[in-house]
């Protein structure tokens, strides 16, 4: 029987999706799961609904543990063979909050800041802090645990935990699963080509910013012309909310897997100060995590109380890949991926030690990244700009240097666009001072 560690039990919803998953899988059906948390209120939320899932779904051939606590951290991850890591150091308030508002106050405006930027480095750094505890509790009690890594920053954290510790680690998002679909649907294709199930495509890249390098239809024929057309024009006609990936399209060539949100921050292009025109040309939602922190917060107790409310306690298989990549490894029969990994020739013109984002097979022994080759140049240039602060944020993180730190976020694009190296240093130190006195220390 296999055991499944849920490390941020607490997120509920996504508790209820992964674990939902795994349920419905038939190699699966009688797993071992711990939950963990250090919120105990919101544990005992995810027990009450795991359980009863286990129950409705599943007809309780599963075994449900709650772990509560640093003192029973270890206990949780004993014996584990996967390990989900789904963490928020420090959540919406204070960090969060601190994210945005300590940069507010050198004028650099950000849109989610989870990913990179300087609130997605300090992300990194108060997150790692966390890592090497479950780092060391695992290379002790589950040495042979693959960590499943599902919390942003995706590249700096699964980087860490795959260069500095001896904890076998992928990184998974599901912007590659929705990359191709969400493109159609935002270009009016899908009554012509559904989701693109029957498309062939190829995505390779860092996590947030993979490229889909191919996209041909089932007789070979290239859609890429039709797509940049398509784009083009839509961005010309009207405001929508991709038009920074559009954008991508019309000045590199290629679309890629995250949303424009995101996009508009990892570049120097598009954020601006005193260009608000640039703002309202491309339509960037400025300050919009913190608006959806607040809008979840919000909404969280009602879906709560339907969640529990007993019928309500069913699911149906998601395209995360955390189920099938346990149950590729349980019953040896492969199953392809988009994984983090370290990248080690997969995309040549990108640094070896990068961590990025590839087509992966999966079976008993493990995570096989596969070639991908090299990227069109200006694609490896936009994700060398972001590798390189991540890269010295890991090292920051790895070595307690603030000045390797000063370095990350020096190099990072929009920070680095808008702000003095002097400044950069004076921001690290508030956000420092601020993350350490709200009790969630970057060293």
């Amino acid at each position: 029987m296999a055991k499944i560690t849920f490390m941020g039990a607490g997120s509920t919803v996504f508790a209820k999706n992964v674990l939902g998953d795994t349920m419905l899988s038939p190699a699966l059906h009688d797993v071992e799961i711990a939950l963990y948390d250090i919120d105990g209120k919101r544990l005992d939320e995810s027990f009450l609904l795991i359980d009863a899932l286990n129950r409705n779904i599943n007809e309780g051939r599963a075994t449900v543990k709650k772990y509560y606590g640093v003192e029973h951290r270890k206990e949780a991850l004993r014996g584990a063979d996967f390990v989900v890591n789904a963490i928020q150091v420090g959540l919406y308030d204070p960090c969060t909050i601190i994210d945005f508002e300590v940069p507010k106050k050198y004028g650099l405006r950000q849109t989610i800041a989870d990913t990179l930027g300087i609130g997605g480095i300090f992300r990194g750094m108060r997150t790692i802090h966390v890592l090497k505890d479950f780092a060391r509790d695992m290379e002790e009690v589950c040495p042979n645990a693959w960590f499943l890594n599902y919390t942003n920053p995706m590249a700096i954290l699964s980087g860490y935990m795959q260069r500095y510790t001896n904890v076998k680690t992928v990184g998974l998002c599901h912007s590659v699963q929705v990359c191709v679909s969400g493109l159609l649907k935002n270009l009016g294709l899908q009554e012509q080509y559904g989701n693109g199930e029957e498309l062939h495509s190829k995505i390779a890249g860092i996590n947030h910013m993979a490229w889909l390098l191919e996209l041909t239809d089932k007789d070979g024929n290239d859609l890429y012309p039709l797509i940049r057309r398509l784009a083009k024009e839509k961005n010309a006609a009207e405001k929508h909310k991709d038009m920074v990936r559009f954008d991508y399209i019309e000045k590199l060539g290629y679309y890629c897997t995250e949303s424009s949100e995101h996009n508009a921050e990892y570049n120097p292009f598009y954020i601006k100060a005193g260009r608000d025109d640039l703002i309202e040309k491309f339509n960037i939602p400025l300050d919009e995590y913190p608006r959806r922190c607040v809008d979840q917060i919000e909404k969280w107790g009602k879906q709560r109380d339907e969640l529990l409310a007993g019928g309500e306690a069913t699911h149906t298989r998601s395209r995360e890949y955390a189920s099938r990549i346990m149950e590729a490894m349980v019953t040896n029969v492969p199953y392809k991926i988009g994984g983090n990994v370290i990248n080690r020739g997969m995309i040549p013109n990108l640094p070896a030690e990068a961590c990025v984002e590839v087509p992966c097979l999966v079976d008993r022994s493990g995570v096989l990244p596969t070639y991908s080759g090299p990227l069109p140049l200006q694609l490896a240039a936009m994700n060398a700009s972001n590798i390189y602060p991540q890269m010295l944020t890991i090292e920051a993180a790895a070595t307690g240097s603030r000045e390797t730190l000063y370095q990350a976020a020096m190099m990072d694009p929009h920070t680095g666009a808008q702000l003095s190296p002097d400044e950069i240093v004076s921001l690290c130190n508030d956000l420092i001072e601020a993350h350490t006195n709200a009790g969630y220390p970057v060293f």
